[in-house]
Order: C-alpha cells, then sequence, then structure tokens
C-alpha cells in the first residue's frame, strides 16, 4: 500500500499577527484604562469618601480593611496588562509588570511595616512609611498614565 503525498514542499503555517496585534493593542487600552481609574478611584476618592462619611478611627479601620483587596487587584490586572502588551510594545509590558512587582513589595512588605507601625503608635515610622508608599503609589499611577498615553 502506497502511502498518499502532495508533490512539492510541505506546506508552511503562516499567522498573520497584524490583526491579531490590533485587538491585542484593543485589549491592553482597555486593560491599562481599567488598572489607571482603579488606582486613581481608590487613592483619590476612597479614602477621601471613607473620611467625610465615618469617624476618623472607622474609616482607619476600612482603609486598612481595602488595601489588601486594592493591591491584589493591582497586582492581577497589571500582570494581565504585561502579559497582553508582550507582543504589542514590550516596554508598556515591562512597565506593567514593573507596576504589579512594586505592587507585591507594598502588599506583602511595606503594608506589614506600615501597620506594624500603627499598631505601635509609632508616629514617626508610620509617616515615613505611609510617605514612602504614597510616593511609590504616585508613580505606579504615573507609569500606568505613561502606558495609557502610549497605547491612546
Amino acid at each position: 500500500m502506497a502511502a498518499f503525498a502532495l508533490p512539492g514542499p510541505p506546506p508552511r503555517l503562516t499567522i498573520a499577527l497584524g490583526p491579531y496585534l490590533a485587538r491585542m493593542a484593543t485589549v491592553s487600552l482597555l486593560l491599562v484604562s481599567l488598572l489607571f481609574g482603579g488606582m486613581t478611584l481608590f487613592s483619590f476618592g476612597f479614602a477621601a469618601v471613607l473620611f467625610q462619611v465615618y469617624d476618623a478611627p472607622l474609616a482607619r479601620q476600612g482603609i486598612r480593611g481595602a488595601f489588601p483587596f486594592y493591591y491584589l487587584f493591582v497586582i492581577g490586572t497589571a500582570g494581565i496588562c504585561a502579559a497582553a502588551l508582550a507582543l504589542v510594545n514590550p516596554l508598556l509590558a515591562a512597565l506593567m509588570g514593573l507596576v504589579a512587582l512594586t505592587t507585591l513589595y507594598a502588599r506583602q512588605i511595606l503594608m506589614v511595616q506600615i501597620n506594624a507601625a500603627t499598631d505601635a503608635g509609632d508616629k514617626k515610622r508610620f509617616g515615613m512609611l505611609h510617605g514612602a508608599s504614597v510616593i511609590l503609589q504616585l508613580a505606579q499611577i504615573g507609569l500606568t498614565g505613561y502606558a495609557l498615553v502610549q497605547l491612546s
């Protein structure tokens, strides 16, 4: 029994990345928009509203309880952004990866130190650590805003 073979060289699989990259750029834009909006709303809206609606001790408790979930949102969304941007724009992918990694640091190390300083009543250490977390957060928002502008 003879094997059937097509004449000529074997067919090559070619993938047109143009339409795929255009769709991934759109998905990336939406994801980075979600990240930027979530970060700015939490940073500039959520805390201010809590302190307007509740007395300071309850507002602090609410913020302290919300930060672990907020950080998970940023880590996950920035990581997904990085993956979506990998073929579209490697520089922006790296920046979103940096946002995810620095947020992991903020969640696992910096937040723990801030809470410990608060619990110990060490206002000087709290002020220093909180200031560092604010600077880190603003830098992350800036990087995310930069990515958003580059994608739009």
